[in-house]
């Protein structure tokens, strides 16, 4: 998507930059708000089914631990996801407004591009079991703008060199970046697993089902990762 919409790309095409990257950064914020509302459906739906605490807390947890083993790859267990690309023939068919906004929407919506990471279902997923409707909408909205906002990391490249420059450190930082959702998703279960222990301290019965449940979860992933990293016969 960086490589799309550039100074030295609009250039060569009569186009201002500034007019194409504003587009794209307000379809950005529209495709974060759509997937807000989506989110404040859920959040909504929660709310009605009246769940305490814990079982919010559970849920979450469920999730959180779901998502980053997903990411890490252990055992080869990885949630689904799609690889579509934005249509980049729209950069000739279209005036820089539509493909501009076009692509800031889908960039924005979250679940309609190429997803990397599985941190985006957990977003949607802690966004919904906060059970505020008005909130989930609001992370929608950050969420697309702040992915809007990422094509002005190129505003600065007005040659093929630069270009190629940036493209070059971009991916050598794709292991490292990897590693750190990674390290936010442990500590996101962390967080959520302090908060269920806090609310489960006046019912034991849920603290235990909370610590045997991780205890177990942890002990299958041990063996799974060990299992994983045995040398196979050929």
């Amino acid at each position: 998507m960086l490589s799309t919409i550039t100074p030295l790309g609009e250039r060569a095409k009569g186009h201002s930059y500034r007019s194409t990257a504003g587009w794209f950064i307000l379809g950005g914020a529209a495709g974060g708000a759509t997937l807000g509302v989506a989110m404040a459906g859920l959040a909504a739906g929660v709310r009605s089914l009246h769940l305490s605490p814990t079982v919010i807390g559970f849920c979450a947890v469920g999730a959180a631990v779901a998502v980053a083993v997903s990411d890490t790859g252990i055992a080869d267990v990885r949630l689904p996801v799609h690889h579509r690309q934005v249509n980049e023939r729209w950069l000739d068919q279209y005036r820089p407004w539509v493909y501009g906004a076009g692509f800031g929407w889908q960039i924005g919506a979250g679940l309609v591009t190429y997803i990397t990471t599985a941190a985006v279902y957990l977003t949607i997923v802690l966004a919904a079991f906060t059970a505020l409707p008005m909130t989930a909408l609001a992370i929608g909205v950050g969420f697309g703008t702040l992915r809007g906002l990422a094509v002005l990391l190129t505003r600065h490249l007005g040659t093929p060199t630069e270009l190629r420059a940036f493209h070059r450190r971009f991916a050598s930082r794709g292991e490292s970046v990897g590693r750190a959702v990674v390290g936010v998703e442990v500590g996101v279960t962390a967080v959520l697993i302090a908060a269920v222990l806090v609310v489960s301290v006046e019912s034991p019965a849920a603290l235990a089902v909370l610590t045997v449940g991780l205890g177990s979860a942890g002990a299958a992933l041990l063996v799974a990762r060990r299992g994983a990293d045995r040398p196979r016969l050929t």
